[in-house]
């Protein structure tokens, strides 16, 4: 009998590449692997399962502001910490942390630029500050962005991404629902557009608020949208709820939003729309 043996101890298997850090990443919804750059050319969308991933504020402006023409405004405007709060850690070291991570003052980004040529005053909150949550630089920076269409008689666009009212300033952050609201009245008055984008989720008092309240209410797909969550809502009827509940496909069909389109398509749709309401 012949015994076969092993020339080399080890099997020497081909040499591991690292893949950099940082440069994949797993859709939520389906698995996938996905490349950033591939990801980014996708206008951050799953391209196996059309997954939105949450982007902010400059990756909007990037989706649907033509390129060179956003100008700022109001970009210095911070919140003083009008109630001293502190929890776990101060607010101000909330915010100076917040600051700090994404760049931004405060979970609003505002300013003018064009849409495929029309002239527009936009904003977009920005999830990554303190869950986009509402406060008086939220509001006052809104008030501020509708005033200015009032006065360059332009549309208003805004995309809504926002976890609600920020608890660490209380009734002040409640005040703003009404503020926002009252301002949207004089650019009614105006006869001006105002487009309201929902972004995933759109919670809280925005919800209960400006991002509401657009001649044309546009959602993302599979958006969460509504006042409070879904797990807050099951306890207080003590019932299982539908599949899909509070997502954008749900709210369309009980008529809260006016269309879902896909990221990829958002830029054409607002610029019809626009041109309808102009019209």
């Amino acid at each position: 009998m012949s015994w076969f043996k092993r020339s080399k101890q080890n099997i020497i298997s081909a040499e591991k590449k690292d893949l950099p850090e940082g440069s994949w990443v797993k859709c939520e919804k389906c698995g996938e692997i996905l490349h950033k750059s591939q990801l980014e050319d996708n206008l951050w969308t799953c391209n196996k399962c059309n997954f939105h991933f949450r982007i902010g504020s400059k990756e909007y402006i990037q989706v649907i502001i033509d390129r060179k023409t956003f100008k700022e405004t109001d970009k210095n405007l911070k919140s003083n910490d009008p109630l001293g709060f502190v929890d776990t850690k101060s607010y101000r070291a909330r915010l100076a942390e917040a600051q700090k991570k994404t760049g931004l003052t405060d979970a609003i980004r505002t300013g003018t630029g064009e849409i495929n040529g029309h002239k527009v005053v936009f904003g977009c909150m920005d999830f990554q500050f303190i869950g986009g949550s509402m406060g008086s630089v939220v509001g006052e920076k809104f008030a501020r962005s509708v005033d200015r269409a009032v006065r360059y008689k332009r549309p208003l666009i805004v995309v809504s991404q926002s976890g609600g009212a920020r608890m660490m300033e209380a009734a002040i952050s409640l005040m703003q629902l009404a503020k926002t609201s009252a301002w949207l009245t004089k650019l009614h008055r105006a006869g001006l557009p105002y487009i309201s984008i929902l972004a995933d989720p759109t919670t809280g008092g925005v919800t209960a608020s400006f991002a509401m309240l657009g001649d044309f209410n546009v959602a993302e797909p599979g958006a969460l949208i509504g006042f409070a969550g879904p797990r807050v809502i099951k306890q207080a009827v003590g019932k299982d709820l539908p599949d899909g509940f509070q997502r954008s496909e749900f709210v369309l069909d009980k008529g809260f939003v006016d269309l879902i389109v896909h990221r990829k398509e958002l830029k054409g749709r607002v610029t019809q729309l626009l041109e309808l309401l102009e019209n």
